[in-house]
């Protein structure tokens, strides 16, 4: 609705997805679409927060209609979900391509996220991408419940941990390597349970820790919680600053001391990655 597509502008999230996927059912995809695009042509301010359109897999029929609709309202970019593999993505983006031109915008401006977990044949094919992927491709998320309905599980967590079962770990993790192996940002799932806060806060940190950058909210009250934990601490900056510091002391050492710890250059890379991080989220 317009109720809930302005309370999103209000949110603190740096980009607002607008959906036209699971959001809308098929007999309202016309109004859905007509929506999206009024909006995005009646928001292009989007310094603070970018505008992003999820549309229906590309395997459907509805997904060109999508496109054909949102991309003169000029979207920052598109959610591609259940995506098989990286042949996808580049068909995405020459569906792009050709939209852009036709209605005069900078070809390759439109940006792609990619779902890349939602289907079983997905785990099989990460190795397309460092083959050849269309360098629109900026981000890489997973996602959890439409795989366990593509595997036929009931559930996609273990009743008595809460944690994911194995095929999720491993989809987790392909994303992630993935993502860091072709240098675009891995993104964590939703957490569709949005009144277990606790939970989310957990999975976010366990997130950071392993390498992710940021996280898919579905509710406006995950976004505050998912913003302080993917945002380094001033403590965490002022060490990073430290060990910078203490190599460029040294630059003819490979391995250096610093508050009792040895460090070498694995550490300096952390170090830099996180004062990067900080000056991107400033």
């Amino acid at each position: 609705s317009e109720r809930k597509l302005l309370k999103g502008r209000e949110n603190e999230a740096d980009a607002l997805i607008l959906d036209l996927e699971d959001a809308v059912s098929n007999d309202r995809q016309a109004v859905g679409r007509e929506m999206v695009h009024d909006f995005l042509s009646a928001h292009r301010d989007r310094e603070v927060q970018e505008l992003w359109v999820r549309i229906n897999p590309l395997d459907t029929e509805l997904s060109l209609g999508d496109l054909a609709s949102i991309i003169p309202g000029v979207p920052n970019g598109i959610v591609v979900p259940k995506i098989h593999s990286a042949a996808g993505i580049n068909i995405l983006g020459n569906y792009l391509s050709a939209l852009e031109a036709i209605t005069e915008q900078e070809v390759g401006s439109t940006k792609i996220i990619c779902v890349a977990t939602e289907t079983a044949s997905s785990l099989l094919t990460f190795h397309t991408y460092l083959e050849n992927v269309t360098d629109r491709l900026v981000g890489m998320t997973w996602g959890g419940e439409d795989l366990a309905a593509a595997l036929g599980a009931s559930d996609n967590k273990s009743p008595v941990t809460g944690q994911y079962d194995d095929p999720y770990l491993m989809a987790k993790s392909l994303c992630l390597v993935t993502a860091r192996a072709i240098d675009v940002q891995p993104i964590g799932a939703v957490f569709v349970n949005f009144k277990d806060l606790q939970g989310l806060e957990e999975e976010c940190l366990w997130e950071r820790r392993a390498g992710f950058t940021g996280k898919i909210a579905i509710h406006p009250a995950q976004t505050e919680i998912i913003n302080r934990a993917f945002t380094p601490t001033g403590e965490e900056i002022a060490y990073a600053k430290k060990v910078v510091e203490v190599f460029e002391q040294n630059p003819n050492l490979g391995t250096v001391g610093l508050d009792g710890k040895m460090l070498d250059m694995p550490h300096l890379k952390q170090a830099r990655n996180l004062l990067l991080m900080s000056q991107r989220i400033k």
